[in-house]
């Protein structure tokens, strides 16, 4: 009973907590200019698609819940032929919002991944099948390593509009995202390696 009492006098308190990781990377891109919600689409597949993908229904309700909470305003922009398209605009409430979280302490969020159960339980399965279970990774991890080389290339020649600072960091989350992989995929080819010679029997 004491400890509860002690977790709950001794919290940190921050009103921005419950907006979402999807919510603080619209709030960021906004913050560079105005977008329509089509055109932030293209910007997420161009930049963070790799860690943090979002469709475009995704998008779309993100900022119209934004845009209620304050965070957000639009403008309707006439088009031709076609429906209005709405610009949406980064409010001053909405960069405090961005900018308390982003000085505030980096999340430290537990990770579940799926392919370690499967690792978990592979004692289970005929040799054969769990050799096949670990080139199938190694395969996929691959062809992720592959990806990742293309949407870097896009990120340096599609994104020159951003600010050069900024597009460094963009650059980071990527190298971020092929050291994980490259290190994934060196040790499942050791494991295959150790399976081969029956290191599991």
């Amino acid at each position: 009973m004491m400890k509860q009492i002690y977790v709950k006098t001794n919290k940190r308190h921050n009103k921005y907590e419950g907006i979402m990781s999807l919510d603080k990377a619209i709030l960021g891109f906004l913050s560079y200019k105005p977008f329509t919600g089509y055109d932030l689409k293209k910007v997420f597949d161009s930049s963070v698609h790799h860690f943090w993908p979002a469709d475009q229904s995704q998008i779309y309700r993100t900022m119209s819940r934004l845009e209620d909470q304050g965070y957000l305003t639009s403008e309707r922009i006439p088009q031709e032929d076609r429906p209005p398209q709405k610009l949406y605009h980064l409010t001053k409430a909405g960069k405090e919002a961005l900018y308390t979280w982003l000085k505030g302490p980096p999340p430290m969020e537990k990770i579940r991944y799926p392919f370690l159960i499967q690792v978990f339980f592979a004692g289970l399965l005929e040799d054969d099948d769990i050799l096949a279970v670990f080139e199938k990774k190694a395969e996929g991890l691959r062809g992720l390593l592959e990806s990742l080389q293309v949407l870097e290339q896009e990120v340096r020649e599609h994104t020159l509009e951003f600010p050069k600072k900024d597009r460094y960091f963009w650059l980071l989350t990527l190298e971020h995202g092929k050291w994980i992989e490259r290190a994934e995929l060196e040790w499942i080819e050791k494991v295959i390696g150790r399976l081969k010679n029956n290191e599991h029997k």
